[in-house]
């Protein structure tokens, strides 16, 4: 840094000059952040056909954005340690201008198909090799450009965290404009060209802002206002403070993101919602007079965090509006506490880069924790009751009020832990009424730990510890009814619930259910023989229905394939001589449909079914063409079909691989999105026909449900019986609905369509 000398008055800038600074380098921030998180939906939305549109893919890539965020601003930490002006500006335009030389954005030619396991790892080297230099030079920014501010001499350079606000609200308009603006009016090809104009207009805004410090004074007011020598450094316990509560909210994002998109879609418009909130916490608290003040949060907190174990212990998120408007409710207060708590305690504006090297620390650790070692650690999302339990601690240390009362509190949480745990280990009235009344027992300790932080200002490790306690209350007497396994993979984590009584085996992926097994007669005895088809693919509903009129029209035994295996009912579709082969990307879950122990249509209709594992469209295009009488894509993202296996692409290659004859049958039941006419439109832009089956089983309670099915082939007589039946609609292509392609699709619009139709 430059000596430090009181400079003449003719060298203080003046008030044109300070607002030519000022409006500079806030746009250079502004739109260096704009670039830094719209990259971020937009080159994961490139990477998710690779892997099957699954949620973990948003979780790694993540981890690799927070990794890389610790690597720019530790690159602006020390290219800051360096006394002469020139050098920084010069070193990081090469770095900038390298980086733009490697766009437009393109997945590395090296990564072409998955290995069969390592997931995580090599999607991250995928994003290391594809991105990597690009958004290496964007994390180094916001640090970089604040540290360059503080040395111009503008009389805002004593407390420049304000610019900090400035390029959160550039990432958080950002996110919020790729999935109601840019994806849904422009392909993917527009969105990177886009992307790659802004990289270069970043490039001469920097340029611009290198130029303005070298014309600055060479000793600034500024700078020496904040190398007073009354700034002391930040203590090791200060700085890992600071990486706590970092940490705790950048974990939390990835846990509530894998937790609400697992019953919607694994879509970048449920990934940015969360993401959004937690940059427009880092808005809010940095700005000089925040709207929300930080005493409010951190009176709302524990009730947030109360509000999160009531939502976990009624489990049943059966409405789009629990699912993404409580979780994240009370993930942004939640969040807004410990950020606050951060800006409560920055330092100087000479300890910075030091300060945000910190806090991208913290989002890394977070982001580990949460997007790589949970799930090898956990068989269900544990990470998240684990980090709302942990918010409590990042709460400031407390004077308690009635303390004579308080110091007691640690024997009462005892004897409170024992009576409501030891019920669950035994059989009875007692055990069965806690069952039934878990969201009042839970809520009720939940509620007591909000009471204890508002009413008697408790220390926050009583407040954890009573937390912890209603948190694992959730897991002791779950939502579930009957007995439950859970086995977790890259791809997501699956439940195999045993109903109370042994009557059924479920498959269920959070609160969807993917397939159900009868075992049990009504009559208490076990079912032997043949297991029949339910849920979606019982004989009257529309697969069962499609199935049976392909067969009758060729008939001869059919080739079929299936993209999904799910809990294997298929299987038992399938009569002799016929050639069944099915398409799996999750080992895991063909390993669970294998045991007879959970369900029993592969050992007792198909024992010698080897499916092919990968994703399904690489590994489906390379069967051979015109060989399939019917195929049937059933391959669930929680409740929707990964989009990637619904464009116009994907059919071409369905197309190409049916006989002359041949049908594709798409299974679309989904609570919240409106698939019906993509499948109609992507049939008919690779002329084809579809008919649509809709009908309501009204037999739920026997696990037999209603179903949303179209089907497209060539012509009506390729579909037999079916296009003439009443509950069979030949539809045309919805004229509103724009075709999906792998280059462009539309969930808001699936959601909206849906929204619009339940409200009907």
């Amino acid at each position: 840094m430059d000596s430090i000398v009181q400079p003449a008055a003719t060298e203080q800038p003046s008030a044109s000059r300070n607002r030519l600074l000022l409006t500079v380098y806030t746009a250079a921030i502004f739109v260096s952040a704009l670039l830094l998180f719209s990259v971020q939906p937009l080159f994961t939305k490139m990477v998710l056909p690779r892997l099957g549109g699954s949620p973990a893919v948003w979780s790694v890539a993540m981890v690799f954005f927070q990794s890389l965020l610790l690597a720019g601003y530790a690159y602006a930490h020390l290219l800051m340690q360096v006394k002469s002006r020139m050098v920084p500006i010069v070193v990081h335009l090469l770095l900038l201008i390298a980086a733009f030389v490697t766009l437009p954005l393109g997945i590395a030619s090296a990564y072409g198909e998955p290995p069969a396991s390592g997931y995580a790892f090599w999607l991250l080297g995928l994003f290391v090799m594809s991105i990597g230099l690009p958004f290496f030079a964007l994390a180094a920014n916001n640090p970089l450009l604040q540290a360059w501010f503080v040395r111009t001499g503008h009389p805002d350079g004593r407390d420049p965290y304000f610019l900090y606000a400035s390029s959160n609200i550039g990432s958080f308009l950002a996110l919020l404009s790729y999935p109601f603006l840019l994806e849904p009016m422009f392909t993917l090809h527009a969105q990177n060209r886009l992307w790659t104009g802004g990289y270069g207009l970043l490039i001469l805004l920097i340029a611009a802002c290198g130029v303005l410090l070298l014309r600055s004074p060479k000793v600034a007011l500024a700078d020496v206002r904040t190398e007073e020598a009354n700034a002391p450094a930040p203590g090791i316990a200060t700085r890992l403070r600071w990486i706590f509560l970092a940490a705790v909210p950048s974990g939390l994002l990835i846990a509530v993101t894998a937790h609400i998109s697992t019953d919607v879609a694994a879509a970048p418009l449920l990934w940015v919602l969360p993401l959004s909130l937690y940059l427009l916490t880092w808005v809010v608290v940095f700005q000089s007079r925040p709207l929300l003040p930080h005493k409010w949060m951190l009176m709302l907190q524990p009730v947030a965090i109360a509000g999160v174990v009531i939502l976990l212990a009624f489990g049943g998120e059966q409405n789009l509006l629990l699912t993404l408007g409580g979780h994240q409710l009370c993930f942004f207060i939640i969040a807004m506490a410990c950020h606050g708590e951060l800006a409560r305690t920055r330092p100087a504006a000479k300890y910075l880069t030091g300060f945000y090297v910190a806090l991208s620390f913290g989002g890394m650790v977070g982001g580990l924790f949460a997007g790589l070692v949970a799930p090898f650690t956990f068989s269900w999302i544990a990470e998240y009751p684990i980090l709302v339990a942990l918010a409590a601690l990042c709460r400031p240390s407390a004077n308690e009020r009635l303390a004579g009362i308080v110091r007691w509190y640690w024997l009462a949480l005892a004897v409170l832990a024992v009576a409501l745990i030891v019920p669950c280990y035994t059989t009875g009235g007692l055990t069965t009424w806690f069952e039934d009344q878990r969201v009042w027992v839970a809520g009720a300790v939940g509620v007591l730990a909000a009471l204890l932080a508002l009413a008697l200002n408790a220390g926050r490790w009583k407040i954890f510890a009573t937390v912890a306690l209603a948190l694992a209350l959730t897991r002791i007497y779950p939502a579930d009814e009957g007995r439950v396994t859970t086995v977790r993979s890259f791809f997501g984590v699956h439940k195999i619930v045993e109903t109370p009584g042994g009557y059924f085996h479920v498959l269920m992926h959070g609160t969807t259910i993917h397939g159900a097994e009868r075992f049990r007669n009504n009559d208490g005895t076990p079912v032997t023989g043949r297991p029949e088809p339910i849920t979606y693919y019982h004989k009257d509903g529309g697969i069962g229905q499609a199935i049976a009129a392909i067969r009758e029209r060729k008939g001869a035994p059919l080739k079929v394939a299936a993209i999904g295996v799910g809990s294997g009912t298929l299987a038992c579709a399938a009569e002799p001589g016929e050639d069944w082969k099915f398409f799996e990307i999750d080992q895991s879950m063909v390993d669970a449909a294998r045991d007879p122990k959970n369900f029993r249509y592969i050992s007792s209709c198909l024992p010698n079914l080897k499916p092919v594992i990968g994703d399904a469209r690489l590994t489906f295009a390379r069967e051979p063409d015109g060989i399939y009488d019917l195929i049937i894509v059933d391959a669930y993202s929680s409740d929707a079909i990964p989009i990637h296996l619904a464009t116009e692409e994907a059919m071409k290659i369905y197309k190409d691989k049916l006989t002359p004859h041949g049908a594709v049958v798409m299974h679309v039941s989904n609570r919240h999105l409106d698939l019906e006419p993509v499948v109609v439109g992507i049939a008919d832009a690779n002329d084809l026909k579809s008919w649509v089956y809709d009908e309501d089983s009204g037999r739920d309670a026997d696990y037999i449900f209603s179903t949303d099915v179209v089907i497209s082939a060539r012509e009506a007589e390729d579909v037999g019986k079916l296009a003439s039946s009443k509950q069979w609609e030949e539809t045309d292509p919805d004229e509103k609905v724009r075709v999906w392609t792998d280059d462009y699709s539309n969930i808001l619009g699936a959601l909206y369509r849906r929204l619009r139709y339940g409200e009907q």
